[in-house]
């Protein structure tokens, strides 16, 4: 697992076609990354993502290009959600449970070169 308590996904905005890039929690399952999103499909960067799925990440400062997507089959669903939720649980002072059942999982594969 990267050192780095978060990655930086920039994604293309949907309207303006500018770069938007942000800081989020992650877990790492080989060269994936999962992702998950508090607001669902309303947060932006998975608006962006949904109509762009090129996308740039950068974990432990090292930036790669890849491609992101919405996780719909509920197995790799639930792994996103144990991978994400065992990574921050034990060092977060709240109950992050209700969070893990209702964030949207995405999943980030690089694209090779």
């Amino acid at each position: 697992m990267a050192a780095d308590d978060y990655c930086y996904l920039t994604t293309t905005g949907r309207r303006t076609g500018r770069r938007h890039r942000i800081e989020i929690w992650y877990a790492a399952d080989g060269e994936r990354l999962y992702l998950l999103a508090g607001g669902g499909r309303s947060s932006d960067w998975v608006r962006n993502l949904l109509a762009d799925p090129n996308v740039l990440v950068e974990v432990d400062g090292e930036e790669r290009s890849a491609r992101g997507r919405v996780i719909e089959v509920s197995e790799d669903a639930e792994r996103a959600r144990s991978l994400v939720f065992a990574k921050y649980a034990p060092r977060y002072d709240g109950d992050l449970s209700g969070w893990r059942e209702r964030a949207l999982p995405v999943a980030i594969e690089p694209v090779q070169p």
